[in-house]
C-alpha cells in the first residue's frame, strides 16, 4: 500500500436517534461533535436516523403505511 493516500481510520460512535442506542465502532468519518463513552475516553460522535436497532428489517417491526390516503389522493388530483 502507498502512503498517504488512505483516510485515517478511527474509534466513532454513531447514535440513532430514533432507537438511542449508540455504538462504538472504526469508521472514516469524523465529526466536530464529541461524547464521553462507557470506558472513560472521549470519542467524535455521528447521529445517524436510522440502524440496526431501528430499521424494521432489522427489527422485526413493520411500520404500517397510508396507501388508502395516496389512492384517494391521486384520484383528487387527477380524477377518475
Amino acid at each position: 500500500m502507498r502512503h498517504g493516500i488512505h483516510p485515517v481510520s478511527r474509534p466513532v460512535v454513531f447514535r440513532d436517534r430514533a432507537a438511542d442506542v449508540a455504538f462504538l465502532v472504526r469508521s472514516t468519518a469524523d465529526s466536530p461533535r464529541t461524547i464521553e463513552w462507557q470506558d472513560g475516553n472521549t470519542y467524535p460522535l455521528i447521529d445517524v436516523e436510522t440502524s440496526s436497532a431501528s430499521h424494521p428489517a432489522y427489527t422485526g417491526k413493520a411500520r404500517i403505511v397510508d396507501t388508502a390516503g395516496r389512492v384517494e389522493r391521486f384520484n383528487r388530483r387527477y380524477g377518475r
